[in-house]
């Protein structure tokens, strides 16, 4: 089940995103995390954070969402910006139920476009990518 990211979910959330962190080797910090979680777990704004979870509570999976204006369309776009799942959960459709939250949100919020980028060894994560969306031609390019 999808839903959205609860105050109370502090604890179990931070630990997939230091795993999703760890998988794409970033640094993180405690202050960094809280102010990850206290934007995304409020409701409200530009920033949603999502959460997948079995029968028993247990977090399987995260994606979060930020809303934004574009010059490209009168309509706001959303930007994936993480999406994670546990190694335990990958192959179960987790990651396709995250995403397919995701488009209902953007949906909801009449956006009209969602977007994400992946690393290019990524290849599990772009096969499922390669079904459910298009794959532009832009390249990403970061200072």
């Amino acid at each position: 089940m999808v839903r959205a990211l609860a105050r109370t979910d502090f604890r179990l959330w931070s630990q997939l995103w230091l795993a999703y962190r760890r998988f794409y080797r970033a640094e993180t910090d405690d202050q960094l995390t809280q102010s990850a979680f206290d934007r995304l777990s409020t409701g409200a704004g530009p920033l949603v954070g999502l959460v997948a979870e079995d029968e028993a509570g247990r977090l399987l999976g995260l994606v979060h969402l930020v809303f934004h204006p574009s010059t490209w369309s009168t309509s706001e776009r959303c930007y994936v910006e993480d999406l994670f799942v546990t190694p335990e959960a990958r192959g179960t459709g987790t990651a396709r139920e995250l995403l397919e939250a995701a488009f209902g949100e953007a949906d909801r919020r009449g956006a009209g476009s969602t977007y994400w980028e992946t690393q290019e060894f990524n290849a599990p994560a772009r096969s499922l990518y390669d079904q459910v969306a298009r794959r532009t031609s832009f390249i990403v390019y970061e200072r």
